[in-house]
């Protein structure tokens, strides 16, 4: 089954080398600017709707973007102001207020939202920012986003490290943020992430390949074919144990994300139980010894004890592709995974994740990407960093960023509807990066689809509707 194509998601030093990579290919770095900067210009066009902008320019090329886009709203008769409280730098930077007509000042005294109708486009600083905002900028910066009811941050908003999602300034929450040529890490990371509104993104023509992580988008999903059968679409086998409830809500979220036969392996028979969900409760590995069997879920309910260690050992010399979560991850340990070679997910949390490094004398250094790479090329295992930012791993280096999703996923179980779809997406087919990353756009998409304050076994019975959503 093919991958989704996605954007790229660029470090700064990327970002840098594929508009050299324009650059060298005859599009100079005006042009460059001149089309970053008019993109741009038509979403703050659209929001000002005919009221007037104050446009903050910075010293750098995102200064430079600054001024082009007064330039191109100025031409389409908007009363624009622009503050530049520091001189343009780079040659490009200043090349663009050569060209601006407009008066440009480089104080912010007197500019409030009742003078310049409420719309800021922040173009302070852009993605090459590596030190903290402070003083007179920061002063600056705060006293026109609290004096403007619109905030636009053009590529990222002012005070973000681009490649962590770390926060270098005042803490200003944007409308809109309207990235330029790729998305940068930043716009997936939190805390960065929390502060950008809505997020749009301006084509200059980089190459859709560049780099190794992209972002995560809808999969393009497929009806059965017309010969298809149960077994054919793939039968994923759910290792039960102590707390049946969690496996019961993996179980239902992977009924309605693709698998053909979901079985539920335990020996107790949950009052719950739907009665289309196959129980078997014959002892494990006689239960493991079904051929027919694609894909195994261990860990939801799985309990911590010597019973869950066992019931562990036997699903992963199975040696099947496996999906491990919750349980499963808190009692892993090397020894468990000699001689495996099928493939393997994990889905941990960042208290998961760091018991995992433990347990596997990893250092944890770096940011929540760095760590889900170390961890994924060590275990040889796709890694989902699960939590209010979303990161996918493949131990070839590859990289999925997910949007951000429904703050309502902050609930019990949720975890579970996630491996839960993650282990039918494999069962189906998928390979295992793809089957992460369907999982995870699938669960936001039927958070989307639950409203708030739902459930668990709400989300998963809202599986079913985002699966529709990607056919």
């Amino acid at each position: 089954m093919p991958e989704p194509v996605t954007d790229p998601v660029l470090t700064v030093s990327e970002m840098r080398a594929a508009e050299q990579a324009l650059i060298d290919a005859g599009t100079d770095v005006h042009q460059l600017m001149q089309i970053a900067g008019r993109g741009a210009a038509e979403w703050v066009w659209r929001i000002a709707a005919g009221r007037s902008v104050t446009v903050l320019c910075g010293p750098g090329n995102n200064g430079g973007d600054g001024y082009v886009i007064a330039e191109a709203l100025q031409t389409r008769g908007l009363a624009v102001r622009v503050v530049a409280p520091i001189e343009p730098k780079t040659e490009a930077a200043q090349w663009a207020r050569a060209v601006y007509a407009g008066d440009v000042t480089a104080s912010a005294d007197g500019v409030s939202g009742s003078v310049s109708g409420g719309v800021l486009v922040d173009c302070l600083f852009g993605s090459g920012l590596c030190r903290a905002i402070s003083g007179e900028l920061a002063a600056t910066l705060e006293h026109l986003a609290e004096s403007h009811s619109y905030r636009i941050a053009i590529d990222l908003p002012s005070g973000i490290e681009s490649d962590r999602g770390e926060l270098l300034g005042p803490k200003i929450d944007y409308h809109l943020t309207v990235a330029l040529g790729a998305w940068k890490r930043a716009h997936f990371l939190m805390p960065a992430a929390s502060r950008m509104g809505a997020m749009r993104l301006v084509d200059i023509g980089i190459d859709r390949d560049v780099g190794s992580a992209h972002r995560i988008v809808p999969p393009h999903l497929t009806v059965p074919a017309p010969d298809a059968h149960k077994y054919r679409r793939g039968l994923l086998a759910i290792v039960g144990g102590a707390m049946p409830g969690a496996a019961m809500l993996s179980a239902r979220a992977a009924m309605h994300s693709g698998a053909g036969y979901v079985k539920l392996l335990t020996d107790y028979v949950h009052p719950g139980t739907p009665a289309d969900l196959v129980v078997d409760g014959k002892a494990l590995p006689d239960a493991l010894s079904d051929n027919r069997i694609n894909a195994l879920l261990v860990g939801p309910g799985l309990g911590r004890d010597d019973v869950a260690l066992k019931r562990l050992q036997d699903a992963l010399r199975r040696d099947l592709p496996t999906v491990l979560d919750a349980d499963g991850l808190a009692i892993l340990q090397p020894a468990i995974m000699a001689k495996r070679t099928q493939p393997l997910i994990l889905t941990p949390h960042d208290g998961e994740l760091a018991a995992l490094e433990s347990a596997f004398e990893l250092s944890g250094a770096g940011g929540e990407v760095d760590r889900a790479i170390a961890l994924a090329k060590a275990l040889g295992a796709v890694v989902v960093a699960k939590g209010p930012d979303t990161v996918v791993a493949s131990p070839d280096g590859r990289i999925g960023f997910a949007g951000r999703a429904s703050s309502w996923l902050s609930t019990a179980g949720t975890g579970d509807v996630l491996a839960g779809i993650a282990a039918s997406r494999l069962a189906h087919g998928s390979a295992p990066f793809a089957a992460a990353c369907e999982a995870v756009w699938l669960h936001a998409e039927a958070a989307r689809g639950a409203g708030p304050a739902f459930t668990a076994m709400e989300l998963a019975l809202c599986v079913k509707g985002a699966y529709a959503a990607s056919l």
